[in-house]
């Protein structure tokens, strides 16, 4: 009894001792106001995780201090949104799916950090009403123009036609990015368990204008998925990246 003792006050401690430490953790990595404490916590605790345990490699994205923008990235696992959340100087609004935003024990946290469900069949109008209405408040709105977890290798390389339609709609800039370095990879919840030597790689930022090229959603999507250079401008001062063989 003696020994079984000892054992569940070893335990305890030892849980006391990692409680302290995150919830020291959180409140050191959180800087950025959601409007509530415990979303304020929860950034934190996120950070310090995506920091710490997945040794995120990153420049803090150069979102403007106020005023709406659109963020995009490829999308590899279940741990891309805490990745960008990490290396953000502002609170994000992100646009998923429906069946992911009605997830059982989430969809109480996606709803508190203002996510925008998107109903990949239908109705997907309003999911860009809510977005344009998001980024006229001067918020930043992102998403994964591929649309789900897509890996580099995978086709179609093309991203789907929403962000282009976001972009024409509300005129904002784009920020464009690239996850790299995550372990387990395309799965959405073995990401989270491993530890990575992530890292996000930042590209020019672009425009409604860059649509006007016919082949725009397709150097878009290669950019995403490492088969591109990051954007050069040609004679006419449009916004193109340039091919590669080569993967970031």
């Amino acid at each position: 009894m003696t020994t079984l003792w000892w054992i569940f006050l070893t335990v305890g401690l030892v849980l006391a001792f990692l409680i302290v430490k995150l919830i020291k953790g959180a409140k050191k990595y959180n800087h950025i106001d959601w409007g509530s404490s415990l979303l304020n916590f929860i950034d934190g605790l996120s950070r310090y995780y995506c920091i710490r345990f997945h040794r995120l490699d990153y420049e803090r994205f150069s979102l403007p201090a106020e005023g709406g923008a659109i963020l995009i990235s490829n999308h590899i696992s279940g741990l891309d949104p805490l990745l960008l959340v990490a290396a953000s100087n502002r609170p994000i609004r992100f646009m998923i799916a429906t069946e992911e935003y009605n997830r059982f024990g989430l969809k109480w946290l996606f709803k508190a950090a203002g996510c925008i469900p998107v109903h990949r069949t239908g109705r997907a109008d309003i999911a860009f009403r809510q977005a344009r209405r998001a980024l006229e408040q001067g918020e930043i709105v992102a998403l994964f123009p591929h649309g789900k977890i897509h890996l580099d290798h995978e086709e179609p390389f093309r991203v789907k036609p929403g962000i282009k339609r976001l972009a024409e709609l509300t005129k904002h800039s784009i920020f464009v990015c690239r996850i790299v370095g995550v372990r387990g990879q395309g799965s959405v919840f073995t990401a989270l368990l491993l530890r990575s030597q992530s890292k996000i790689l930042q590209f020019p930022t672009i425009n409604h204008h860059y649509f006007s090229h016919k082949e725009s959603l397709l150097h878009l999507g290669e950019l995403l998925l490492g088969h591109r250079h990051p954007f050069a401008k040609d004679s006419s001062s449009k916004q193109h990246p340039s091919k590669t063989s080569e993967s970031d």
